[in-house]
């Protein structure tokens, strides 16, 4: 996603990415017959797909103009904690005392990773791009308690498909508004990373993710999500040779604990549906 803003911008290479995605599975769902979505439901999708496709992607691909892949990958995947805060609410979970001491690991490696460029670095682009993809992971949690509330019954191909697709009319109306005209280069390079991050990340992935979000609690499903900020820190420094400072590690290390102890020892005690 950071590479690929060599050849185009964010928008523009959102709606190549999702509108393969979504090809991909519309192309799916034809060939297994699996047919459309109730009526009803159409609504409830087009809830999801401007939350979890739209906003998510719109915002953190915008934002990472300004804000290394990194750094992105941790503050992006902060999710699990505001999926924590969300679900006492709208899923009935209690707050034990290992969710309450994750949160607090959590919320201070955030403050560490965004209180330095606020008081130190001080460029307004790199704290609004921060910002912006924090605003993307309070989305992706909404949308993670909407899909338990109002779509669980569904089939997961059919909701990542229909989610997708009017996700991307979203991103394409914002495409349409703020980068009409500008240059798009498609290369070798440029058209790998749509179909990479396309048919694999998106198609393959998000459908993987509904399913995770069906079968197993939202506890395990959101814990198996901290692998991602490891790996996009590690593959940050070594394929983009993005340089970290004491306070992204030292956040980085909290966001990333915090997460796995609401996770792992809030759960044995919490009571809910997740």
């Amino acid at each position: 996603m950071k590479a690929v803003l060599d050849f185009m911008g964010p928008f523009t290479f959102s709606v190549f990415r999702f509108g393969t995605g979504a090809l991909t599975l519309l192309l799916l769902i034809w060939v297994l017959k699996a047919g459309k979505p109730p009526k009803h439901m159409w609504k409830h999708l087009i809830v999801v797909g401007i939350l979890q496709t739209g906003v998510v992607f719109s915002f953190v691909m915008y934002g990472m103009q300004f804000v290394d892949a990194g750094k992105s990958s941790v503050l992006l995947y902060s999710m699990p904690l505001w999926s924590s805060i969300l679900a006492v609410k709208l899923l009935g979970e209690t707050m034990t005392r290992g969710k309450i001491t994750g949160l607090v690991m959590g919320m201070i490696g955030l403050v560490l990773i965004l209180g330095r460029d606020i008081f130190f670095v001080k460029d307004p682009a790199i704290i609004f791009g921060e910002l912006l993809i924090v605003a993307a992971a309070l989305a992706w949690a909404a949308s993670n308690m909407y899909y338990r509330l109002k779509l669980e019954g569904m089939t997961q191909l059919q909701v990542s498909a229909y989610q997708m697709l009017f996700g991307t009319i979203g991103i394409l109306a914002a495409t349409v508004l703020m980068e009409w005209g500008e240059p798009v280069r498609l290369t070798g390079s440029s058209i790998f990373y749509i179909l990479f991050t396309g048919v694999l990340a998106s198609a393959l992935c998000f459908t993987v993710w509904f399913i995770l979000l069906s079968t197993i609690d939202m506890v395990t499903a959101t814990l198996s999500t901290l692998l991602v900020p490891v790996f996009g820190l590690f593959f940050s420094w070594w394929i983009l040779g993005e340089a970290f400072t004491g306070s992204i590690i030292a956040g980085s290390a909290l966001v990333i604990t915090g997460i796995a102890v609401a996770q792992i020892f809030g759960r044995e005690t919490s009571k809910g549906r997740a």
